[in-house]
């Protein structure tokens, strides 16, 4: 595909609770105004169909590929519908371990065909400060490569969530050509007031990237809080667009120019040793 010089992008910030159906029309609702908006494409957080219990997220898995499947049949409708490219975040996709499906994010083009889906590979295993436990890892299977896809010429590296703690990842996405890297989220809130920003600049500039995220926010079943905080960094690191607290939509335009630019004036991805 040839290179495009613009593209304009959108994360769309939920408060996904125990029920689909509501979630889902929050998401088409999320969706339509980033369409307003002009977004070509639009990234949904991870867990957008519920945030609710384990179990729950089992009985939503369906095959990647599946448009007949509920979730996969909403979203390829709307995609095609309003003619844009929907990553749709991090959903349940079925695993060879019935009781762990993989946490995936499936990719929509504009006739809301699957054309790509990438497996979250780190999963998150923690004691948060508060003392809360989570162990993705007794519910979610572990995905094991990393995925660069083709969106209107531009090159777009996927990832979720707790991905974003390991740069290794993200330096396998730019030596595959990423220009844009994508992170749905559901970051808490205990680690995403301190962690958030910084670590989504850092991977902007290390990679020298854009860098779109979109996140999950407030509070959810099981007394879980999310930080939000949406947004879209440029590759100096610098945050052009940022969603505030509660429902809504982040958007703006990635330049090629503007990714050019700055590796030119500090190439550093040229100069690595390792």
């Amino acid at each position: 595909m040839s290179q495009t010089e613009s593209l304009r992008v959108a994360a769309v910030q939920l408060s996904s609770q125990h029920d689909v159906e509501e979630n889902l029309r929050a998401v088409e609702r999320g969706v339509e105004e980033a369409a307003e908006l002009g977004a070509q494409l639009v990234l949904l957080p991870e867990n957008f169909a519920s945030m609710g219990s384990e179990a729950g997220k089992r009985g939503l898995a369906e095959e990647v590929g599946d448009l007949r499947a509920p979730l996969q049949a909403r979203l390829s409708a709307l995609a095609c519908r309003r003619r844009l490219w929907l990553l749709a975040g991090g959903m349940p996709e079925r695993s060879p371990d019935e009781a762990r499906p993989f946490n995936t994010c499936v990719v929509f083009d504009r006739e809301g065909q699957v054309c790509a889906s990438y497996r979250k590979l780190h999963l998150f295993d923690v004691t948060l400060p508060d003392g809360s436990q989570l162990r993705e890892s007794e519910s979610t299977s572990p995905g094991r490569e990393p995925v660069v896809v083709d969106i209107d010429g531009f090159k777009v590296g996927l990832s979720i969530c707790y991905d974003l703690r390991f740069p290794e990842l993200y330096r396998r996405l730019v030596d595959a050509g990423a220009e844009l890297l994508v992170v749905p989220a559901a970051f808490t809130l205990q680690t995403g007031k301190d962690h958030w920003h910084v670590l989504l600049r850092a991977r902007a500039i290390e990679s020298q990237c854009w860098v779109l995220a979109a996140a999950q926010w407030g509070r959810h079943p099981g007394g879980r809080a999310c930080y939000g905080h949406s947004l879209l960094a440029d590759p100096w690191g610098t945050v052009v667009s940022e969603a505030s607290d509660g429902v809504g939509v982040v958007s703006g335009a990635v330049r090629r120019a503007q990714l050019e630019q700055t590796r030119s004036l500090l190439p550093s991805l040229r100069h690595r040793r390792l």
